[in-house]
């Protein structure tokens, strides 16, 4: 568990300097929001898993399933989410559009909800390493 909160710790930490060099401003709600580079969800499955691998073995039926579900969370990250987040850019330039008319009220949808292929091997590695490095470590203690 403590492996798993310091790769999500990591991630975001690179996450909100990403986001404060391309804004020129700290985002503070990218701790916790969903989306953009790299992906918390992947570094957080894949430390899971990794640690695992470490602590019970590498041929053991709970490191499968670890892996399996890294895998499911990485895909729909980059299938599902991303897609949803596409479709959400292009309701918000139609909400925009209709908002004149004064019947016709709504919010901004999120767009920043799934990832690129490349933001989910980003956080993949970041999750393997962190995993990696933390568990050597403990090990050696």
């Amino acid at each position: 568990m403590l492996i798993a909160f310091l790769a999500w710790t990591v991630n975001q930490g690179i996450k909100l300097i990403l986001f404060y060099m391309a804004d020129n401003k700290w985002d503070w709600g990218r701790i916790f929001g969903a989306g953009g580079m790299p992906s918390t969800h992947s570094a957080l499955s894949v430390s899971v898993a990794v640690s695992i691998g470490f602590l019970e073995g590498w041929d053991t039926s709970l490191f499968a399933l670890a892996g399996v579900f890294a895998v499911v969370v990485m895909a729909d990250a980059a299938g599902v989410r991303r897609a949803t987040g596409e479709q959400a850019k292009i309701l918000n330039k139609l909400i925009s559009l209709f908002s004149k008319d004064a019947r016709f009220k709504s919010e901004r949808m999120e767009e920043l909800i799934g990832h690129t292929l490349f933001e989910v091997i980003m956080g993949a590695i970041i999750g393997f390493l962190t995993a990696t490095i933390l568990s050597i470590l403990f090990l050696a203690i």
